[in-house]
């Protein structure tokens, strides 16, 4: 079940207010400035004004300006124009000639083919793209989800989740490659699809046993096997792993933290959510499921 808010469907039963109560602020993860501008539709909070009232656009008057040359729209002319660079060449990246709104999507964009990971988990040492990937990484450390399956009562820590495990039950694979008839759910999933299927690079070697990678994440995990490194530890007992997917089955098995992945044909028990989706694919095609491959 899914909601829409009062534009969507023509409707407008909601009034936006502005709260700005100086003793109900809360911290944002990114920057801990105070948000003290309350949106009583969606409940986001921003630090002005003015950004709230931008925002509640979205709720009353929709979004007005459209692109000519796709299907979406947005609710400010100068959003329009940075949009309109998706079109052109002007951020357009060298790998694989897909275009960009701005100079920071393409920068972020490009880690995807260099393997670049920044933004580090102080908790876990997991590696990430992007600081919002780090922020959402974090909250499964805090056990904060709040967003729940309405079809496998699954919860997740952003919204953005939930829309996109939806898909595991839909069955919706929008992302299509455009080398093979291959399609997945996830527009990672067709970026490590193409990388790893239809491309040759391997720049990155191993200085110990000279094994060659495409990306610098898998030479990092595999020079693990010749140094002995074990960077995941468990915050409950002594033990330590060479990676993170070694922790969190030890957290499940050992601490009972974590959830275990059933399956829905045999009621076969996983640790790992990517084991569950390879052994449902592996199951007699007269069953009828929908899964993600």
């Amino acid at each position: 079940m899914f909601v829409c808010c009062g534009y969507c469907t023509g409707e407008c039963p909601f009034e936006v207010k502005i709260e700005a109560n100086s003793n109900d602020i809360t911290e944002h993860p990114h920057d801990d400035k105070p948000r003290p501008y309350l949106c009583t539709v969606c409940e986001k909070r921003f630090t002005t004004k003015a950004h709230l009232k931008r925002h509640k656009q979205i709720h009353t008057t929709g979004k007005l300006y459209s692109c000519n040359q796709c299907e979406k729209c947005f609710t400010a002319q100068h959003y329009l124009k940075t949009h309109m660079n998706v079109h052109g060449s002007k951020y357009k990246c060298t790998e694989c000639g897909k275009c960009f709104s701005s100079n920071t999507d393409l920068t972020k964009h490009r880690r995807n083919h260099s393997g670049d990971k920044p933004f580090e988990c102080t908790v876990c040492s997991k590696r990430f793209t992007r600081s919002d990937h780090l922020v959402s990484h974090s909250r499964s450390h805090s056990g904060e989800k709040p967003h729940k399956c309405p079809k496998c009562d699954k919860t997740f820590s952003q919204l953005g989740g939930l829309n996109i495990h939806m898909r595991v039950h839909t069955g919706d694979k929008p992302y299509k490659c455009s080398l093979c008839d291959k399609s997945f759910n996830r527009s990672g999933s067709l970026q490590r699809h193409e990388h790893s299927v239809h491309s040759n690079r391997r720049p990155y070697d191993c200085r110990y046993c000279g094994k060659m990678f495409k990306n610098s994440d898998h030479l990092k995990c595999h020079v693990r096997i010749h140094t002995g490194a074990k960077p995941y530890s468990c915050r409950h007992c002594s033990e330590r792993f060479t990676w993170d997917s070694q922790l969190k089955t030890h957290l499940l098995k050992s601490h009972n933290e974590g959830s275990w992945f059933t399956s829905h044909i045999c009621e076969k028990k996983f640790t790992q959510n990517g084991n569950l989706n390879t052994h449902i694919c592996r199951h007699p095609t007269t069953v009828s499921v929908t899964v993600t491959c």
